[in-house]
């Protein structure tokens, strides 16, 4: 192997050392996998062989990993893989300042904390801005990490309720077609926001949210003459938003509200010549001071890792 080395690292706590190394070296194997470099446990030390880039890199992500679990994250095999995705992009990153960065959903008794830089920023951004947009591919907890901030929001009595608003544009004129009332005719469009929220609370407490109006979830063209104050609203699927419906969805914040948008441009279900609205947005509102765009790519999937093959597989066909 040309340009090839050793790195030796040594860890004081054998229990932690453990826990870094997974059950049969299954972490080890992940790092190494994954930076190309050869790691083999030693008694106290891990020995890291391969290219200096290669060795560098296991290190850095071995040695901030063992930190982390000494201050009590519990490190799975995933977290092993976004840590080297991490350290891969940013040499300089911080592990603790992104998967230390919790929200406490207390219903559940669960912890959701950022597994890429790009989710991280958005989370800031959130905290930060009333606007923002959130724009990519599925599998990146666009949706799933602002819901939890608007639970979080809600918990912590930051605002008065939550609004979940998402297009129904596959039903158009067919939605008359469909068997029973109105309600029955659009939860199928708002079931993946049902999904998230009863990821978060209990399934009683949000039904019971729901019925005070706290919790409101609703298909877009609800939203039209409404002001909304006091309140965290995420629009999902906002690529299939027509730029009329963007429009009037952004203004209906109202005081001390903030909202978030999430939709992957590159999944567009309207009809052919209408605008998309998140296309629109993105290139009307980009220079407005307190709205803020992030784009996440296939480097943010956090679903099943085939998925992230998958959309980098698409994205090559359609290049």
């Amino acid at each position: 192997m040309p340009n090839s080395g050793e790195l030796r690292l040594s860890f004081a706590d054998s229990e932690a050392l453990r826990t870094l190394l997974g059950a049969r070296d299954a972490h080890l194997k992940v790092v190494a996998q994954n930076t190309g470099a050869k790691a083999r446990s030693r008694g106290g030390d891990i020995v890291l062989t391969g290219t200096p880039e290669e060795t560098q890199l296991a290190g850095q992500v071995l040695s901030q990993l063992y930190e982390l679990i000494c201050q009590g994250f519990p490190v799975f095999e995933m977290d092993v893989e976004f840590a080297v995705r991490i350290l891969s992009a940013d040499a300089e990153a911080s592990l603790k300042d992104v998967f230390l960065d919790q929200i406490y959903l207390t219903g559940k008794k669960r912890i959701i904390s950022p597994k890429t830089l790009m989710q991280k920023a958005y989370m800031e951004a959130i905290r930060n801005n009333d606007i923002v947009f959130g724009i990519g591919p599925a599998g990146t907890g666009k949706t799933y990490l602002a819901m939890a901030m608007a639970v979080d929001a809600m918990i912590k009595g930051k605002v008065d309720r939550i609004v979940l608003a998402r297009p129904a544009v596959e039903a158009g004129e067919k939605l008359g077609f469909l068997p029973g009332d109105l309600a029955e005719k659009v939860n199928p469009y708002l079931r993946p926001l049902y999904d998230a929220l009863h990821d978060m609370m209990d399934f009683e407490k949000t039904q019971r949210l729901m019925g005070k109006g706290v919790i409101e979830v609703a298909p877009l063209a609800f939203m039209r003459g409404r002001t909304l104050n006091n309140s965290f609203v995420i629009l999902d699927e906002a690529q299939n938003a027509t730029n009329e419906q963007m429009k009037m969805f952004l203004t209906r914040l109202g005081y001390d509200s903030q909202a978030v948008v999430t939709g992957d441009i590159t999944q567009v279900d309207l009809p052919g010549g209408i605008r998309s609205g998140l296309t629109e947005a993105r290139r009307i509102l980009t220079d407005i001071p307190g709205i803020v765009f992030l784009h996440f790519s296939e480097a943010d999937v956090v679903r099943h890792r085939l998925v992230r093959n998958i959309i980098m597989a698409y994205d090559k066909e359609g290049a």
